[in-house]
């Protein structure tokens, strides 16, 4: 059984080789590197011009955690360099639950600047951005809309289901992690999706907790199999049904052409 791990961070995992090494024979058939900030944008694509096994589609973006305006143009402008390279514009989006940024007005402004610009940015180079929306659910939403987007990702939604209907009905995707093996809010959310806006990920390299014995783990790209187990469990489907529509689904939104994998 194959798919892909739709999000995660390579240039944080410690042994990358190890690591594709290991996700290429669990059967990960291409994984979606997202940055986090300028320096992770150009190391991304480094990683992704090395053509390791499994592929890797390219995102470029700034993370809200990360989220310096001085920086957005030099990120737009590689952005517009290596268009042909990207598969998205991500990691992006606002997360006000940061202790630094809580009570800090100014730190909202700067991840609402950067949040837009690279809507924009997507907007401009017709790429679906992949949005992180931590806690600021309906803005993240209303944003997106306002600029036009004809597609987008929710990357591992965990909000409201009032926003979700809203998300779905726009026509956008959602995004789940192993997390969905335990949390309720993920449960919940993955519940009412329909399979066919949903993609799986692991955002390695999170730490998530192993549903049968408590311990922790840190993800890897094939741990995206968990995922993949968890929601079959939850939507009481095959495992195999499940994983065509996932395929489907990301070879759909990431413009994944399957004959060159």
């Amino acid at each position: 059984m194959n798919t892909y791990d739709t999000h995660a961070h390579l240039d944080h995992l410690e042994n990358l080789d190890q690591a594709l090494s290991a996700a290429d024979q669990a059967g990960v058939r291409a994984i979606v590197a997202v940055s986090m900030n300028l320096e992770s944008c150009r190391r991304c694509l480094e990683i992704k011009r090395q053509a390791p096994r499994p592929p890797i589609y390219l995102g470029m973006g700034m993370h809200p955690s990360d989220a310096n305006p001085a920086d957005v143009d030099a990120i737009k402008d590689l952005a517009r360099e290596y268009r042909a390279d990207l598969a998205v514009i991500g990691e992006i989006g606002l997360d006000f639950w940061y202790k630094w940024v809580r009570k800090d007005q100014v730190k909202k402004q700067e991840q609402r600047t950067v949040y837009r610009a690279l809507l924009e940015l997507a907007v401009e180079l017709d790429l679906p951005p992949v949005i992180h929306s931590r806690g600021v659910w309906r803005e993240c939403f209303e944003t997106a809309r306002d600029v036009g987007l004809s597609r987008a990702e929710f990357h591992w939604y965990s909000g409201p289901i009032d926003v979700l209907k809203d998300i779905l009905d726009a026509g956008y995707y959602i995004s789940t992690s192993p997390s969905v093996a335990y949390s309720p809010q993920s449960r919940e959310v993955i519940e009412y999706a329909p399979l066919d806006r949903i993609l799986i990920e692991t955002d390695s390299p999170v730490y998530y907790r192993n549903r049968d014995t408590g311990e922790e783990f840190q993800a890897e790209p094939k741990d995206v199999f968990r995922t993949l187990t968890a929601v079959s469990e939850l939507k009481e489907l095959d495992p195999q049904e499940a994983v065509r529509q996932f395929n489907q689904n990301a070879e759909d939104f990431f413009g994944i052409a399957v004959e060159d994998l």
